[in-house]
């Protein structure tokens, strides 16, 4: 049975973020919001919990799921390198609509689905999505629909899509900007913009100064 908590409600979502937390650590999905739209999210970490992730969406494998992090520090032990850019990306834009793709550290045990040695990781602007991170650690997050329909903006859409597939919905009222995040690429020598988003390539520039886009 799925329980779905109102964060507005400061006593809610104490105990919906214990309830997550705990969800999250049994391999179960929860559903949480973030600075663009809701997220369906489970342990990085495990490989049934990823698995069933992407049943609930009716996602393939060739579509690997993003990662969420609480922390910079996070996302520095998820990754072998933030290239030459990475690190002005992080302090110019995290938390915040970046979602960076990186080459993954090779000595961690996961199954993101076909990432060809990669890792799309961000730090969400949302106060409930990071105290969640904060206790979890990383987390395997997608948009909270099913495949092909649009991404949830309330808990509610999130639940009439995923119903009893997830455990755990927190409810922070709707998205106030529903834009995607922008993906940039750093594995390659001039990072490639592979999603227009929040984030305008005019920002990126001036920290990186040249862009590739497709």
């Amino acid at each position: 049975m799925s329980r779905r908590y109102v964060c507005a409600n400061a006593g809610e979502r104490a105990s919906g973020l214990i309830d997550a937390v705990s969800a999250v650590r049994g391999g179960e999905l929860v559903v949480l919001p973030t600075d663009t739209v809701y997220g369906i999210g489970a342990d990085a970490f495990t490989h049934s919990a990823v698995n069933a992730l992407l049943e609930a969406k009716g996602r393939g494998r060739d579509m690997p799921v993003p990662v969420l992090v609480g922390t910079v520090r996070a996302a520095n032990a998820l990754v072998e390198t933030l290239g030459a850019y990475g690190q002005d990306l992080i302090d110019a834009f995290w938390p915040g609509p970046l979602t960076l793709i990186c080459k993954a550290n090779r000595s961690l045990s996961w199954d993101l689905g076909e990432t060809k040695g990669t890792v799309a990781v961000r730090m969400p602007l949302h106060s409930v999505a990071l105290d969640l991170l904060k206790e979890t650690g990383p987390m395997a997050v997608s948009s909270a629909n099913r495949s092909g329909a649009a991404p949830a903006t309330t808990a509610a859409d999130a639940e009439a899509q995923l119903g009893e597939s997830v455990a755990v919905y927190l409810d922070a009222g709707p998205c106030t900007d529903n834009v995607p995040s922008t993906i940039l690429d750093l594995t390659t020598a001039i990072p490639r913009v592979l999603r227009q988003g929040a984030i305008p390539a005019d920002k990126l520039k001036g920290v990186v100064g040249y862009l590739a886009t497709d």
